[in-house]
């Protein structure tokens, strides 16, 4: 299913303001998800200086079939990274910094002493800026989990990316109990701490099965849900299986608030990091 219907046709980034952009992140040695993960928003983000920052390498160490980035032997973690990130959000004036990583199943912690670090950087050089992590399930690791909450992030993202019944597919080196866990250590550890979690869909998956991805959800106490269209990044990664309709979105976004989530984006086009800092505010108004 390669010929996208007319909802997902969007208008080329301009050219000007990418390599700007671009320019800045390579002076400073940093990665976007925005660029690494193909995301089709990153026109409409980098135009209005905002990015989601990509941490310790391009190179990831599992094999997920849906994602465009690189798969293989990382490099070294840089040890000015933390220090860059914190510059890098400075000059953007951020609000709202997201930063996400590469899976580093090669690093005893999962890289959660470097995500201390960045966030300790942010807190001195940023500190109007609120912090929200995207992090991988660190392999069930929740010490080092606890290390990442003690360091204050505002949010922690973690995506289940997908239904159960697909993990074997979809995610091959994942397991979906283990990403739901980590969640609710998360609001174990520090319940003011905001949870978040996204799923794609146009996998296969049946609007059941959804419905029960939000309801683990909800018994982890998930504050905020994204739900976004799987593109297929390249003949290499799973082809679309369905295109949903703006139509079937709006309705998740229903039955997803009706359940309980404090906010839910639900489109096409949503990502993780999909009006990251919209989230802050909705949050900060439900107080």
């Amino acid at each position: 299913m390669d010929s996208k219907p007319e909802w997902l046709k969007m208008r080329a980034p301009d050219a000007i303001v990418l390599d700007e952009m671009e320019n800045m992140l390579k002076k400073l040695s940093l990665y976007t998800v925005c660029e690494s993960a193909n995301c089709p928003n990153i026109g409409k983000c980098f135009k209005h200086k905002t990015a989601a920052f990509m941490v310790m390498g391009d190179t990831c160490t599992r094999n997920c079939r849906f994602c465009a980035v690189n798969k293989g032997i990382p490099h070294e973690l840089d040890p000015k990274e933390p220090e860059n990130i914190a510059i890098a959000s400075k000059k953007l004036d951020l609000k709202h910094t997201v930063i996400t990583s590469v899976t580093r199943d090669d690093l005893e912690d999962g890289g959660a002493s470097h995500f201390v670090k960045i966030i300790k950087a942010m807190r001195k050089e940023n500190p109007q800026s609120t912090i929200e992590f995207l992090i991988p399930d660190l392999k069930g690791n929740w010490s080092a989990l606890k290390e990442i909450i003690n360091a204050g992030p505002d949010i922690l993202n973690h995506n289940i990316e997908t239904v159960e019944s697909l993990y074997g597919k979809v995610r091959p080196m994942a397991i979906y109990n283990r990403s739901i866990e980590l969640l609710r250590q998360v609001k174990i550890f520090n319940r003011n701490v905001y949870t978040k979690c996204g799923i794609m869909l146009g996998l296969g998956e049946t609007e059941q099965q959804v419905v029960k991805v939000m309801d683990d959800l909800m018994k982890t106490n998930c504050d905020i849900l994204t739900i976004g269209q799987y593109l297929r990044p390249s003949k290499n990664h799973l082809p679309v299986s369905e295109y949903i309709t703006p139509e079937k979105f709006a309705k998740y976004r229903k039955i997803a608030l009706n359940k309980g989530f404090k906010v839910v984006f639900s489109g096409p086009y949503v990502r993780s990091s999909y009006k990251a800092f919209e989230s802050i505010k909705i949050l900060s108004r439900l107080k």
